[in-house]
């Protein structure tokens, strides 16, 4: 009797030392971090590492919450900060640097910072969907360059996102800074200013663009500022299977903004080694395949085999239509480029007025 009560009691001990020592690893993230419930779970099998994920609404927000708790950091790492927020978060030092083995299985294109304080994730690409049939019903021809947005055949066609509040909004500011210039006879705050004049809708949100205003799910607008992912995204989510893609991608001169998502070991972490194995066990194939049908984004690692709906419909820009800026002056001039925007959106100003 006493033997089983010793072995209950040892057998109790060992039960609560263990759930003591057993490692929980929080990670911030943007709303739209998604990956297979068994994918996630397997990390755990492997390391006995519980995951606790802590969402924070977009990127920025993200990025945001992180500088605010970086004296008492409320998690050991953060992923979905991207190449135009990197510089900031550089600037407030928030990471410790660390390099995993795995990157050497990354395409290089996607290592925008050789100092490893983060780690490429996912790319994914921002640009305008157009909805095939209605320019078919319509006999217009699909838009070709961002130029086409501004003229009268296009008028009250498009929709794109307020860059205050959304995270492809702000992808397609810098993209049109990098396309037009802040200086000379026609800037990028010209190109506003026509696309104001040529009735453009702008929305908060991406939801409400494309699910709202686009003219795929009932609204009136043909022409909607997404991602290079989504038509395939319409395939694989059809109600009905379809023989090709609903929508179609605008690829053209320097129009496209590369986003590339990272993540990043906080300072402050008691778990340094269990966040570098779970940096480690993002780059591995598993996740990076998981990727895609869960985030409707590509894979950063070589050779990854995708859904057969991203070969058949999905496209990646050339290195022409990538629109490129340094991060350092994305940083420096981020905010006086939205007060710029707004005064020529919201307030109406002349462009030429604007500083």
């Amino acid at each position: 009797m006493h033997q089983t009560i010793r072995n209950t009691l040892m057998s109790l001990l060992i039960t609560l030392l263990s759930v003591s020592l057993a490692q929980t690893l929080t990670v911030l993230t943007h709303d739209s971090f998604n990956l297979s419930e068994d994918i996630l779970n397997s990390f755990t099998e492997q390391t006995g590492i519980t995951l606790e994920f802590l969402p924070a609404g977009d990127a920025g927000e993200v990025v945001n919450r992180a500088i605010l708790t970086k004296a008492n950091p409320l998690a050991d790492l953060l992923y979905g900060i991207d190449n135009s927020l990197f510089a900031r978060a550089v600037n407030e030092d928030l990471f410790v640097p660390y390099q995993s083995p795995n990157l050497a299985n990354v395409d290089a294109r996607f290592v925008f910072d050789s100092s490893g304080q983060v780690t490429p994730v996912d790319v994914g690409f921002v640009n305008f969907n157009v909805d095939k049939a209605f320019f078919e019903a319509h006999n217009l021809a699909l838009p070709a360059d961002l130029s086409d947005l501004t003229q009268e055949a296009y008028r009250g066609l498009t929709v794109v996102m307020n860059p205050a509040t959304s995270s492809p909004g702000t992808a397609f500011l810098l993209a049109t800074v990098a396309r037009f210039g802040t200086e000379g006879e026609y800037t990028w705050l010209h190109f506003w200013q026509d696309l104001r004049a040529n009735d453009v809708q702008v929305t908060s949100g991406w939801s409400d663009g494309y699910y709202t205003s686009f003219s795929q799910y009932g609204g009136d607008r043909p022409i909607v500022l997404s991602y290079a992912s989504s038509p395939a995204a319409e395939v694989m989510f059809a109600e009905e299977a379809l023989d090709e893609a609903p929508t179609a991608n605008v690829f053209c001169e320097a129009c496209v903004y590369q986003q590339i998502e990272a993540i990043g070991i906080l300072k402050g972490t008691e778990q340094l080694e269990a966040a570098q194995a779970f940096i480690d066990f993002m780059l591995s194939d598993a996740v990076q395949a998981d990727i895609p049908p869960n985030m409707f984004v590509y894979p950063v690692v070589n050779d990854v085999p995708l859904p057969d709906e991203f070969n058949a419909y999905g496209q990646i820009p050339s290195e022409t239509e990538i629109a490129v800026i340094d991060p350092e002056t994305t940083e420096a001039m981020l905010s006086t480029w939205l007060d710029q925007w707004t005064q020529v959106m919201e307030q109406g100003r002349d462009a030429s007025e604007v500083q």
